[in-house]
């Protein structure tokens, strides 16, 4: 809204009032009568206006004038377009069929997250936030190692897609809102699988770290005798009676 002034008109009557003193009162003949009665008007004035200054007031529906803003600059949004472009890059590895398996690894975590935030069970949640992590960990270790890709085909092509099937469906009837027949036992049976499920994505997880447990049992037994025949293992060697050396505990 527009500001507007409204000058008091009061001190305008004060000045015609000392006039009209003057007028009636005293006499206004000579030219320093005059000039007296102009400056008394004058600090009568001065008093006036202060004592009932303008008035400012807004008229509504008036645009008020504003200056000129500078144009202001656009938020710089390029250093996260370029961090956003850095992580796609840093996610390429190079082989087509990787970069699928990455792919198929966010599309399946980001489903589970919004499964998570729909499905109001605090069990199932924990459930989901569980496969969601084991998930990225198997799909990483492949990344990590592509020789292992062959041990999660399953897990990629029924298990995983599976579950977020059986899920989704879990969802849906939950947020249907009412508890019949074949809800309800559907639902049961989804909160009964749901610890199988966790158990077999665990399961998958550890079996990728099969080769590698064996290798190094493999390595600790063979410094395990290395150790020992060095004395080095902190056991003492003994005579057996048929000349043989043992060691003793």
């Amino acid at each position: 809204m527009a500001k507007h002034i409204k000058r008091s008109v009061i001190p305008i009557y004060l000045i015609g009032g000392v006039w009209l003193v003057f007028a009636l009162f005293f006499s206004l003949h000579t030219l320093a009568d005059y000039a007296l009665c102009a400056v008394v008007s004058a600090a009568v004035f001065v008093v006036g206006k202060a004592v009932f200054p303008d008035r400012v007031y807004q008229m509504p529906g008036e645009q008020v004038e504003q200056p000129e803003k500078k144009a202001e600059q656009p938020r710089r949004e390029e250093p996260k377009q370029e961090k956003k472009q850095e992580e796609k890059k840093q996610e390429t590895t190079g082989d087509p069929e990787l970069d699928k398996l990455i792919q198929e690894r966010d599309r399946a975590v980001s489903e589970m997250r919004r499964l998570n935030d729909s499905i109001e069970d605090e069990t199932i949640s924990a459930q989901i936030d569980h496969l969601e992590e084991v998930t990225r960990k198997i799909i990483g270790e492949v990344v990590k190692q592509p020789k292992k890709l062959p041990q999660i085909r399953r897990f990629l092509n029924y298990f995983l897609p599976t579950t977020l099937k059986i899920l989704n469906a879990y969802d849906r009837m939950d947020s249907a809102g009412i508890a019949g027949d074949n809800i309800s036992t559907t639902k049961a049976k989804v909160e009964n699988m749901m610890g199988t499920i966790v158990q077999a994505f665990d399961k998958q997880l550890d079996a990728l770290f099969g080769a590698e447990a064996m290798d190094i049992s493999t390595d600790i037994t063979v410094m395990e005798n290395l150790l020992a025949q060095e004395g080095l293992s902190g056991k003492d060697k003994t005579a057996s009676p048929d000349g043989r050396t043992t060691l003793e505990l």
